[in-house]
């Protein structure tokens, strides 16, 4: 098999495979160059596993264990080992990427979405085109495939999808004689109706460490940050949809009608705990963290669309949402790939999943929206039916988005750019425009072939 060098040369002279650092260029018995046949040959002798197929799997994700229980209990010729980690930008990625640069990686690891091309062109994450049959993509929503697709080329399967949605307070909104916006333009004046009725208050936080909320916003008006046409990598970070939407935030920050600060932090919960804010832009699985983070907000929210750039338009972005890849160190890829099918499309794995406390995931399976849909307890969305609304969301998700090589260091510049914005330093598109700056050196490091668009 080749090793990491030679894959990457082949990169540089064949840069109509802009992954092909990740490129099955291995011969051998099995799809990673091993004997992988026994993953479905194995038996046991009795229902305690003995003998069966053993693959690990790392993830950071709740009710992994329970996922895990319950394929274990029901599987005889597959046994999971399951090892939790840390959340990815907590540890958990720089774990999997120095355990397969020591050639001992799981079989099977859970990876986000921005971070699924870096780890394909590493070639952490195996190829999986030729493994997954037409019954698993014909379960998948194809927008969550697609996310997992390049350039016809498949590196994980999605677990869960998530639209970007409004979370809003109903007894605020009521209160103020305010109507839901469906625009950009409505929700800013909104935001306007707000900063003038309500002072101390404000509609919405725009979020200095939320480079993907961002990403979301720019997706869902009709960027494309990267995409792998022509046989490069070409990065276009500050397009005119991104500039568009930099310059709408920038104006509602410059007029004061949003607070500005960070949301993984106590001084945001705060301002959400103490009705300071009235809306949060996010993903569907926020749901059921806020109802397990707040309780006592009960029935003083609803979720309704995201609001659109123009009026009748249908297109969203996704902020967050999980996927789960074979790595090249897997000896039983075959083996793997069964228990990632079951997890992202059985029932049973939802109910396991949703038995640990996990709540309001999106499954990227639509065959599974009804065991979600019965499981989530309606009574904090005063009875709303959200998965209903998640599902239409979901559908209009735009297609085509692709995420960069090294997007934790390319949201990393961003969030450092916006942090200086709240301290009243540069504007947001000088932060976009600065990542693409320190995107670039790094994509060029990796051997890629590149192209650079600057507006």
């Amino acid at each position: 098999m080749p090793g990491r060098q030679s894959r990457r040369s082949v990169l540089a002279t064949m840069a109509a495979l802009p992954l092909a650092g990740a490129l099955s260029a291995c011969t051998g018995g099995g799809p990673s160059g091993r004997d992988s046949t026994s993953s479905r040959t194995s038996t046991v002798s009795d229902t305690s596993g003995r003998g069966a197929t053993r693959i690990t799997f790392w993830s950071a994700l709740r009710g992994s264990q329970e996922v895990v229980d319950a394929f274990n209990r029901t599987h005889r010729t597959i046994q999971v080992d399951y090892q939790q980690i840390p959340a990815g930008g907590q540890g958990g990625y720089a774990k999997l990427s120095n355990a397969s640069r020591a050639g001992n990686a799981p079989d099977v690891a859970t990876i986000e979405y921005p971070q699924l091309p870096g780890f394909a062109i590493d070639g952490v994450a195996l190829e999986l085109t030729d493994l997954i049959g037409d019954k698993l993509r014909s379960a998948l929503l194809p927008q969550a495939l697609g996310l997992t697709t390049f350039e016809k080329r498949v590196f994980s399967v999605p677990l869960d999808v998530e639209p970007m949605v409004m979370h809003y307070r109903t007894d605020l909104f009521e209160q103020y004689g305010l109507d839901v916006p469906r625009t950009w333009e409505e929700f800013e004046e909104t935001a306007r109706t707000v900063r003038d009725r309500a002072p101390g208050r404000r509609l919405a936080v725009f979020a200095t460490d939320g480079g993907p909320q961002f990403a979301a916003f720019a997706w869902q008006a009709g960027a494309q940050w990267f995409d792998t046409g022509a046989g490069a990598w070409n990065v276009s970070l500050a397009d005119a949809p991104t500039r568009r939407v930099a310059a709408y935030w920038q104006r509602l920050i410059d007029q004061d009608l949003v607070s500005m600060t960070p949301v993984d932090t106590r001084q945001y919960d705060a301002l959400v705990s103490g009705g300071k804010v009235l809306a949060r832009l996010s993903g569907a699985w926020d749901a059921g963290a806020q109802m397990n983070a707040r309780p006592g907000q009960k029935g003083q929210w609803a979720i309704a669309p995201l609001p659109q750039w123009d009026k009748g338009g249908t297109a969203l972005g996704t902020h967050g949402g999980s996927t789960f890849a074979v790595t090249r160190d897997s000896r039983h890829p075959e083996a793997a790939l069964e228990f990632i099918e079951w997890q992202v499309s059985h029932p049973d794995a939802l109910r396991a999943r949703l038995s640990s406390g996990a709540s309001s995931q999106y499954p990227a399976a639509p065959g599974l929206v009804a065991v979600g849909r019965k499981a989530f307890d309606r009574a904090y969305y005063s009875g709303q039916d959200i998965y209903t609304l998640f599902e239409q969301e979901a559908h209009k998700i735009r297609d085509g988005w692709t995420w960069g090589p090294r997007m934790t260091a390319t949201q990393k510049v961003i969030q450092d750019g916006f942090a200086r914005v709240s301290g009243g330093q540069g504007s947001l598109i000088d932060a976009v425009r600065a990542a693409q700056d320190g995107t670039m050196p790094d994509l060029r490091a990796l051997g890629l072939a590149t192209t650079e668009h600057s507006s």
